[in-house]
């Protein structure tokens, strides 16, 4: 039986490595963050309703939450606009348009896992 190497390298890994994957996990995780954030990506900076229609099945208590969290993380940034009406919008910051290439690594997964799962029904 041939041996396959681990694609990541465990003496450059080690345990530093796996405690910053599992602070990604836990700063990235839930169903919503992800997903928040591929919104602004693809949009820009939108309002509160925007993203709540955007992002379907969140709630708008969820929502706000999810926000908070990621405002608080720094990988948004919440933006009040004086105007007749006050306005807020969110967008990403520099920090968080910094998860452009990880963001458009699972959607082309995800893509591609459901064309695999489709074609071998």
């Amino acid at each position: 039986m041939k041996t396959v190497k681990p694609p990541l390298d465990s003496t450059e890994c080690g345990k530093t490595g796996l405690i910053a994957i599992r602070d990604t996990m836990v700063l990235l995780s839930g169903k919503w963050k992800i997903q928040i954030i591929g919104c602004m990506m693809m949009f820009g900076a939108m309002r509160f309703m925007d993203l709540r229609r955007r992002v379907e099945g969140i709630t708008a208590k969820m929502l706000s939450k999810e926000l908070q969290e990621l405002e608080q993380n720094k990988l948004i940034r919440r933006n009040v606009i004086n105007s007749r009406l006050v306005t807020v919008e969110y967008e990403l910051t520099e920090h968080g348009l910094s998860l452009l290439d990880l963001i458009t690594k699972i959607r082309a997964w995800g893509l591609a896992h459901r064309q695999y799962l489709f074609q071998k029904v």
